[in-house]
């Protein structure tokens, strides 16, 4: 089961010189991540004079999360795993493939990277608004709810089965880009009724910068529940125990 394999961490490991650099890979990546999602959606308004949503904007957001998502993973990948997501790190823990203190150590580096993302956002383009991720018209916060569990659960899924599995073999070279397939897809989706998040962080950079909280606990729930049911059901039926890789040293 993969609960046995869930490890703390050592006393000294938030002060690791390999954690405090995947730390930054985190922040880095997530940064880059919501600079070029968060900025592509500004940028639309900013052409459209704040006009409502039309499928060709969707299609535009789906692509530049796609391809951003497919850089920031790519990137932080040799360092920090390229995370990207507090959901993946949460994924990742609870299939015993890091440790409790360094997923604290990426969750608030993604947290950070949210933040200073849409700040930065908000000052280059002269202070218009870092929108919030809200619930569409007619859409209950059980509808959000839901497609938030099961969009995140594609979206671990994949990153199990092409970037964590021992078994990936070359697969794990297409990783970057079906991580970030995934999540354009699933924009398409569910982007005309939640926003299609499937990242805290992602959800918590524009709150906090905007100051609207409103369903925001969706945001974090949703993408939690999906990782986990995710991980757990991908390691235990297609990993197990026998061709499970042991955390490195410096995780235990």
């Amino acid at each position: 089961m993969a609960i046995s394999r869930i490890a703390i961490g050592a006393p000294g490991e938030a002060s690791h010189p390999d954690a405090i650099r995947a730390a930054f890979a985190e922040f880095f990546s997530m940064l880059i991540f919501v600079f070029a999602g968060e900025g592509s959606g500004m940028a639309y308004s900013k052409l459209t004079d704040n006009g409502s949503a039309t499928p060709s904007g969707l299609i535009a957001a789906s692509l530049s999360h796609a391809f951003a998502l497919f850089v920031a993973v790519s990137v932080g990948a040799n360092i920090s795993g390229g995370h990207v997501n507090p959901a993946v790190t949460f994924g990742a823990f609870l299939g015993g493939n890091i440790t409790l203190l360094r997923a604290i150590l990426y969750w608030i580096a993604q947290l950070l990277g949210s933040v200073v993302a849409c700040l930065l956002l908000k000052f280059a383009t002269g202070g218009l608004e870092t929108a919030a991720f809200s619930l569409s018209s007619g859409v209950s916060i059980w509808n959000a709810l839901v497609f938030e569990i099961v969009m995140t659960f594609g979206l671990v899924y994949t990153v199990y089965a092409t970037a964590v599995d021992p078994k990936k073999g070359n697969v794990g070279i297409v990783a970057p880009i079906a991580i970030g397939l995934i999540v354009g897809a699933n924009i398409l989706a569910g982007g005309a009724f939640d926003g299609a998040s499937m990242n805290p962080a992602v959800s918590f950079g524009p709150a906090v910068v905007s100051w609207s909280w409103t369903h925001h606990w969706v945001y974090w729930a949703g993408p939690m529940i999906g990782a986990a049911i995710a991980a757990l059901v991908y390691d235990n039926l297609f990993i197990g125990d026998g061709a499970h890789e042991p955390l490195p040293h410096n995780d235990l």
